[in-house]
């Protein structure tokens, strides 16, 4: 590849994006691509201590607001810091969560407003988006009886899960951005099968 490729996976909690993933960083490197596999908010040194705020379950006071700005300034220096490197260099860039996360759970889910949010993390990134996005469907109770941690976004009301998981599928079916959308609640290998074959037909088609 002369250029790099950046694939963000979306969903739920329990949808299974951690292990997708990485599977999918299995697939590709077996077939001779550079793969860089990070995560949000996270990724970099900046980002994961940001990371530690925003999911600490102790805090219970923190605004809506200052949330969002949080998740987008953890975007920020992860954009700049690493994905950007990583795509300049020509490699294959796997996201464990991107922008919609925070538009389903921020914008929708904590009602701050979609639009709004997505310009400020498109501002905050400076305009970078995946050239593709795996969406991995599941029912926000399913999601919620999967979950490992108690992190505090996963101890949101299931109300707040419900609208979250509608967003990610209103965002799926109207976004400008190529999406896979998987049911994840099939198996964990016909899942990862259904997602290498399209993302590698995307490849091969670019």
């Amino acid at each position: 590849m002369t250029s790099g490729f950046f694939i963000a996976f979306e969903g739920g909690e329990g949808a299974g994006k951690s292990t997708q993933t990485e599977l999918l960083s299995k697939r590709l490197t077996g077939e001779g691509f550079s793969v860089v596999v990070t995560r949000e908010p996270g990724g970099t040194l900046t980002a994961e201590k940001i990371r530690s705020v925003l999911l600490d379950p102790t805090i219970t006071d923190m605004p809506d607001q200052a949330e969002a700005l949080l998740f987008a300034a953890a975007r920020a220096d992860h954009a700049a810091n690493l994905i950007r490197p990583a795509l300049e260099n020509g490699s294959i860039v796997i996201c464990d969560r991107y922008l919609e996360s925070s538009v389903a759970y921020q914008g929708y889910g904590r009602n701050l407003g979609g639009t709004y949010i997505r310009e400020l993390s498109e501002w905050a990134t400076q305009g970078l988006l995946p050239d593709i996005t795996v969406y991995l469907d599941v029912p926000a109770q399913v999601s919620l009886d999967r979950r490992k941690g108690t992190d505090r976004m996963e101890i949101q009301s299931l109300d707040f899960h419900m609208q979250t998981q509608q967003a990610f599928r209103d965002l799926a079916k109207n976004s400008q951005v190529a999406h896979i959308i998987i049911d994840a609640t099939l198996p964990i290998d016909e899942i990862a099968q259904l997602i290498s074959d399209a993302v590698i037909a995307e490849l091969k088609s670019r």
